[in-house]
C-alpha cells in the first residue's frame, strides 16, 4: 500500500482523468467513474481480489470494493431515485407543472413574471431535473414574455436559476439524494435546510435576472400564445392537488426525521415506528407516485400506469448508473490511505467547509455536469469529513453550492436554456454563465453561515 502522501497526489490525478473523460473525450460518467475506480486501487496497492493476510483478517480487493459500493450505494437511493422521476414524469404529462406556475403567476401577478417563472422553477425542479423542467415550462416562458414584453433573457435566466438551485440542493432530486446517502446525512434535514439555502440561491438568480439580464432585450418567438397553452390542457389539474405529489413525501420524510430526534418529541411507541415506516424516503417516494397518479384523468389511468410510469424507469436509468458508480468510486476512497493522511494534514489549516465547496466547483466547472460533480465530490469527501470535524449535512450543502458554479458550454444546461429561449451564446455567456456563478456562491455564504450553528 502506498503512503497517504501519493495516494493524494493519485487522487488528483483520477480527478483530473474524470474531468478529462467526461468533458474532453465525451466518455459516459458512468465507464469513467468505474474505470478510475479500478485504476486507482490497483495504483495505490489494493490486491485485487479479496485475500486474507497472516492474521487471517479479510483484506478487500478492489473488484469486490466496486461491486459492494454500487450495490450499497443503490440499495439505499436507487427506488427513491425511480420514483421521483416517475413522479416528475405524471407532473410534466397531466400539465400539473403548468397549474402549479399558474398558480403562482395568479399571486405574484402578471407584472411580476420573472418571479412566477423563478417560483415555479424553484417547486419543479424538486422531483424533475433542471433540463427537462425547463423544457416543459419553456413554451409558458416564452408566452409570458410576449404577453408582457419582458425580455427573453429576464424570463429564461429567472426561470433556469429557479430550477438549478433545487436541482442541486433540495432531494429527491436525484444529485442531492445521492450526495447525503454518501456522507450520511439525514435526508429529512437536507430536505429542510436545502429548501432553505435553495431560496437564497434562487434569489440571487431571481435578482441577477431582473437587474443585469434585462439589459439584453430578446424578443420571445412564439407558436402559441398564453391562452392558447392554457386551453391545449383542456383541464388542468387544481394547484394543490399539483402540488401533492411533491409534498406528501416531503412532509412524510421530515416527519421521520423528526421523530428521530433525540428529545424523541413523538415518544418512543407506535407513532414513531409508524411515522418511520411512512417516512422511509422509499416508503414515502412510493406513496407519491400513488397521488401523482390522482392528477391522471380517468380515462387516461391505464395509459399512465404502462407508458408514463416506462418511461420514468427509462428516463433514471442513466443517473443511477452514475450514482451507482459514484458509490463504487467512494467505496474504493474509503480503503485508501489518504483519507488519514488528508484529515490529519487539513485539520491544521483549518479549511473545513471550503474544501468540499471547491471540489464541487472545481468539477463542475471543469466537466459539465452538477450531477455528476455532487456524486464524486461527495464520495470523496465522506471518508474525510470525520477528520475535518464537518457536519455531514453542511457538507451536502457545500458541495450542492460548488456544484452550480458555473454552467457553461460544457454542460447540456446551458444549451438548453439559451437554445430553447433564443438567446445567443455571447450573450448567454454574459447572462447564463455570470448567473450560476452568483447563484451559487450567495448558496454558499448562506451555507457558511450555517456551519457555525448546524
Amino acid at each position: 500500500m502506498v503512503s497517504g502522501s501519493v495516494a493524494v497526489i493519485l487522487l488528483v490525478i483520477a480527478v483530473f482523468l474524470i474531468v478529462v473523460g467526461t468533458s474532453k473525450l465525451q466518455m459516459n460518467a458512468f465507464v469513467v467513474l468505474i474505470a478510475v475506480a479500478f485504476l486507482y486501487g490497483i495504483a495505490i496497492g489494493l490486491p485485487l481480489l479479496s485475500v486474507k493476510d497472516a492474521s487471517g483478517k479479510t483484506i478487500t480487493g478492489v473488484v469486490d470494493l466496486i461491486k459492494n459500493g454500487f450495490g450499497g450505494t443503490l440499495s439505499s437511493i436507487g427506488i427513491v431515485i425511480i420514483a421521483g422521476t416517475i413522479i416528475g414524469t405524471i407532473l410534466e404529462k397531466t400539465g400539473a407543472a403548468l397549474s402549479i406556475t399558474q398558480a403562482i403567476l395568479k399571486v405574484v401577478g402578471n407584472n411580476r413574471a420573472p418571479m412566477a417563472m423563478s417560483i415555479a422553477g424553484y417547486v419543479v425542479s424538486i422531483p424533475v431535473f433542471c433540463d427537462s423542467g425547463f423544457v416543459i415550462l419553456s413554451p409558458l416562458n416564452k408566452a409570458l414574455s410576449a404577453k408582457t414584453g419582458i425580455s427573453m433573457t429576464t424570463m429564461a435566466v429567472a426561470l433556469g436559476t429557479g430550477l438549478h438551485a433545487t436541482h442541486l440542493l433540495v432531494p429527491p432530486t436525484p444529485g442531492p439524494i445521492a450526495a447525503a446517502a454518501n456522507v450520511g446525512a439525514d435526508l429529512g434535514t437536507v430536505i429542510g435546510v436545502g429548501s432553505i439555502v435553495a431560496i437564497f440561491s434562487a434569489g440571487a438568480g431571481y435578482f441577477w435576472a431582473t437587474r443585469f439580464a434585462a439589459k439584453y432585450k430578446i424578443e420571445a418567438t412564439v407558436t402559441e400564445t398564453y391562452e392558447d397553452l392554457i386551453a391545449k390542457y383542456k383541464k388542468l389539474p387544481g394547484a394543490f392537488h399539483s402540488m401533492l405529489p411533491l409534498l406528501l413525501p416531503i412532509i412524510l420524510i421530515v416527519l421521520s426525521s423528526i421523530a428521530s430526534f433525540p428529545t424523541k418529541p413523538f415518544g418512543t411507541g407506535n407513532l414513531v415506528t409508524f411515522l418511520k415506516f411512512i417516512g422511509d424516503p422509499v416508503t414515502a417516494l412510493i406513496l407519491g407516485i400513488f397521488m401523482a397518479i390522482t392528477l391522471v384523468p380517468a380515462g387516461n389511468r391505464g395509459i399512465a400506469v404502462k407508458d408514463w410510469m416506462g418511461e420514468g424507469v427509462l428516463s433514471s436509468a442513466l443517473i443511477l448508473a452514475i450514482t451507482g458508480a459514484g458509490g463504487s468510486f467512494g467505496l474504493v476512497l474509503r480503503s485508501s490511505p489518504m483519507v488519514g493522511f488528508i484529515g490529519d494534514t487539513l485539520a491544521q489549516y483549518k479549511i473545513g467547509v471550503f474544501l468540499p465547496f471547491l471540489l464541487a466547483m472545481a468539477l463542475k466547472t471543469a466537466q459539465g455536469s452538477g450531477t455528476v460533480s455532487l456524486v464524486t465530490t461527495s464520495a470523496i469527501m465522506a471518508p474525510l469529513i470525520q477528520g475535518m470535524g464537518l457536519s455531514p449535512l453542511i457538507t451536502v450543502m457545500a458541495i450542492g453550492s460548488g456544484a452550480g458554479i458555473v454552467s457553461h458550454a460544457n454542460d447540456s444546461y446551458f444549451w438548453v436554456v439559451s437554445q430553447f429561449s433564443g438567446m445567443p451564446v455571447n450573450v448567454a455567456y454574459k447572462t447564463w454563465v455570470s448567473a450560476t456563478a452568483v447563484q451559487g456562491i450567495a448558496a454558499f455564504i448562506v451555507t457558511f453561515i450555517l456551519s457555525f450553528f448546524l
